[in-house]
């Protein structure tokens, strides 16, 4: 009796067991995904525990794998890779707002870029420059045969466009036309920015959006200084949040781009760390306002130590050759803040092959959701580097090894900031609109769940005027 039951019970768990598998493949089966990949073990981690226990491994699969790494390491960076350029729907503005302010002249409202391209304003003007840089590549977008390597392209119809860029030079505008001529009761500049404003809150592109969806270009730190309470729904490109309440521009919205280097670019740099006897590097003016003040400060605790050179210097006269020479005999460079966080010297001393000593708590770097800036830069705290001989002593202990590595990342990465035309894949110009790309999904959404409702009881022109401290847009 007992031996009857016993096989009743094995055959009942047996077939229990086979209904049980078969209903498992099925269930598999009907999702589309191979049967065998959740119970057979991974081939690509069986190589690596060959690879770690076997001496016996041929060194092609080890050094295949290396290759993947390093390609992906070298890809990481490159933004545009498998990615959809990004339209962008230019306004045909007159000349009085981009190239008439470089002294061209001409009967049509762009230049005829094919023939001869008009030159920027030289000196610190070109620090600035960033519009013009923008403005170009979109311009040549429309001619050009092979777009490999650009990020943006012009459009012609708006609702085609990702993104609508406002060419308006406001860094030149400021720079050249801020102050009042005789007879003026308003700057040139100021009222160009009122010009502006009316067009394009005229526009259709504008009411569409709210303006969400804009481009407006104010590098210089007191450029756009009216029309920015009044236009800033759009992304703004910019230096720095230095003069911005975090209401008008942040981080979250707004692009920042690098500035355009003054000194050349170390073409063939052969240097190493024993040909460069300058240790740490300052060249600059020194006395500032506000965060500025610490340069004064750092000055009077390095002025005397012998491998630092900490002077006073501007551009007039040699001085920009003499900070080429400067920087390209030196190890690191400084680049403490001023009246704002940022400046051109921290591009210069990348330019130039220098290590640059970053010592501003507030700023803001560009392409830094891409960029790691700790490969290639020192950080120091404000509070850290004032204190009696810190910096000097940590960056002695920075030896030669740890200076080569930064330095050759240096390097590597140096394109990513070079402003030029044409512009090349992954350079300045380029890596902008890729950061400009990686705004528009937040946009879109934005865009979308505005549209939820309709807007009946708020008028569109009131909601653009509602004073210079806006609530948080975002």
């Amino acid at each position: 009796m007992g031996l009857i039951i016993h096989k009743s019970l094995f055959c009942f768990f047996f077939f229990t067991s086979v209904f049980f598998i078969l209903s498992w493949f099925f269930v598999l089966s009907s999702t589309g995904r191979p049967l065998f990949d959740s119970i057979l073990p991974n081939p690509r981690l069986l190589v690596k525990a060959d690879t770690e226990i076997s001496d016996e491994t041929p060194e092609t699969n080890v050094s295949t794998l290396k290759e993947e790494e390093e390609s992906q390491n070298q890809n990481s960076i490159n933004c545009d890779s498998n990615k959809q350029v990004l339209k962008v729907y230019m306004y045909d503005l007159p000349p009085e707002f981009h190239f008439e302010l470089l002294g061209w002249t001409g009967k049509s409202i762009w230049p005829d870029i094919h023939s001869a391209v008009p030159e920027y304003a030289g000196g610190l003007n070109l620090q600035h420059s960033i519009e013009y840089w923008l403005t170009l590549d979109l311009l040549s977008s429309e001619f050009t045969e092979n777009l490999s390597g650009k990020s943006a392209i012009r459009v012609r119809n708006s609702s085609e466009a990702d993104v609508v860029f406002v060419p308006f030079f406001s860094s030149i505008s400021f720079n050249r036309y801020s102050k009042l001529k005789p007879n003026q009761k308003k700057s040139t500049d100021v009222l160009l920015q009122e010009k502006l404003v009316k067009f394009l809150t005229a526009q259709d592109e504008w009411k569409r959006s709210r303006g969400r969806d804009h481009i407006i270009l104010a590098h210089h730190p007191n450029s756009l200084l009216d029309a920015r309470t009044k236009l800033w729904p759009a992304m703004f490109i910019l230096a720095d949040f230095g003069r911005y309440p975090l209401t008008i521009a942040n981080v979250a919205k707004d692009v920042i781009a690098p500035y355009r280097h003054v000194v050349e670019s170390y073409v063939d740099d052969l240097s190493d760390f024993d040909s460069r006897p300058t240790l740490l590097y300052f060249q600059g003016a020194i006395y500032r306002k506000d965060g500025g003040m610490i340069r004064q400060e750092l000055f009077y605790m390095l002025k005397d130590e012998k491998d630092v050179h900490f002077s006073f210097g501007s551009i007039q006269k040699d001085g920009i050759r003499q900070a080429t020479q400067g920087m390209r005999s030196s190890k690191f460079c400084l680049n403490i803040a001023g009246d704002t966080p940022s400046s051109n010297r921290m591009f210069d001393a990348i330019s130039s092959h220098c290590v640059p000593v970053i010592i501003s708590d507030e700023i803001e770097l560009p392409f830094e959701d891409v960029l790691d800036y700790s490969e290639f830069c020192i950080f120091v705290r404000a509070s850290d580097a004032l204190k009696e001989k810190f910096l000097i002593n940590f960056m002695r202990n920075i030896g030669k090894k740890e200076w080569t590595r930064m330095w050759r990342r240096l390097k590597e990465v140096e394109n990513y900031f070079e402003y030029q035309y044409p512009s090349k894949r992954d350079d300045a110009v380029q890596m902008i609109w890729q950061a400009v790309t990686r705004k528009v999904p937040a946009i879109k959404m934005k865009l979308h769940k505005a549209s939820r409702f309709p807007q009946t009881n708020i008028s569109t022109e009131k909601v653009l005027f509602l004073g210079s401290l806006p609530r948080n847009f975002w």
